[in-house]
């Protein structure tokens, strides 16, 4: 596997996997590592929907910590999206293990690490626990870091108990029909530094609009919600962040900077339960959706309560 120097600049490098074609032609993920020299552990970073990896202040954490750094663009998400296919299109999200499970290899077989940490992010939370459910008794995931994982809907009950069927029905019939649902662009507007965040990344993979919403991967995402509600099997010790308020607003307002403003953090929370056996839930006053990209105090706060969990449950192997 070739890696080259990715979009960030050194030491962080990239490469491309490929992967079997789709009905949209070919298709591929993208690799990006920031290695530790001699370090055993390392950590798989997957991203939220409409997103992609840029968050170096993350990787440089774990690194001063002593953990290799990975991070997949999955399938038709930033690096990984090409002119032909369908931006973040996915039928099932079990598909996502073709990448995942290369890049593991990379990482323990080519690269030589032994404790493998996964980071997920939102939708790339849920994609991670779902995989880490079905690798279970396989040795291959030590720890599971979930930032404000998109365990379920943010809707009421009544609403997801009652579209189900529709979207179920609509994505077997219609995948790649367009629906009416734009992101709403205050979330990326909170963030990036040209309107009103703190934060530099590249809004043609991350567009404050999105990309448009496709029927087969609503319908994918609300089967794994369905498996989540119904208990996943993690036999890994899981922590779960999420922040302490969420704000669902179609307008600007100035809570955007410190609540969840995609979706319900205390529905995540209590789904928190439903995933293993070994889970540790933390609420981070202040937090943002991606809580790596909150305001200082709650940053501060995610990284401390990250390092005593890991300290906890991933201890440092012997040099």
């Amino acid at each position: 596997m070739e890696f080259r120097e990715d979009i960030l600049g050194a030491p962080y490098e990239a490469a491309e996997l490929p992967l079997a074609a789709d009905e949209e032609g070919a298709v591929s993920a993208t690799l990006v590592r920031r290695l530790v020299p001699g370090s055993q552990r390392a950590v798989l970073y997957l991203h939220g929907y409409t997103d992609y990896f840029f968050q170096t202040h993350l990787a440089e954490h774990f690194a001063a910590l002593g953990f290799s750094f990975y991070a997949l663009d999955l399938r038709k998400y930033g690096r990984s999206l090409r002119p032909h296919q369908s931006p973040n299109f996915i039928r099932d999200l079990a598909a996502y293990d073709e990448e995942l499970d290369q890049a593991v290899r990379i990482i323990r077989e080519q690269d030589g690490h032994s404790q493998l940490l996964v980071n997920g992010h939102s939708t790339g939370g849920l994609v991670a626990a779902l995989w880490a459910s079905r690798q279970a008794g396989r040795g291959v995931v030590d720890g599971l870091f979930l930032n404000s994982p998109f365990l379920s809907m943010p809707t009421s009950p009544a609403m997801r108990t009652l579209g189900a069927p529709a979207v179920g029905a609509l994505g077997r019939l219609a995948a790649t029909s367009k629906l009416p649902a734009p992101l709403n662009p205050h979330y990326v507007h909170s963030l990036h530094r040209d309107h009103k965040g703190s934060w530099d990344f590249d809004l043609t993979l991350k567009p404050a609009e999105g990309f448009p919403l496709y029927a087969g991967w609503l319908a994918a995402i609300n089967r794994g919600h369905q498996e989540v509600r119904r208990g996943l099997q993690i036999d890994a010790p899981v922590l779960l962040m999420a922040s302490t308020a969420s704000t669902i607003t179609n307008k600007w307002h100035p809570d955007l900077l410190r609540t969840d403003a995609v979706l319900r953090a205390d529905d995540i929370a209590a789904l928190a339960p439903r995933l293993g056996r070994r889970v540790t839930t933390v609420r981070i006053e202040g937090g943002m959706h991606d809580l790596v990209l909150s305001g200082e105090a709650a940053r501060t706060e995610v990284f401390a309560e990250l390092d005593r969990w890991i300290g906890a449950y991933l201890p440092a192997l012997p040099a």
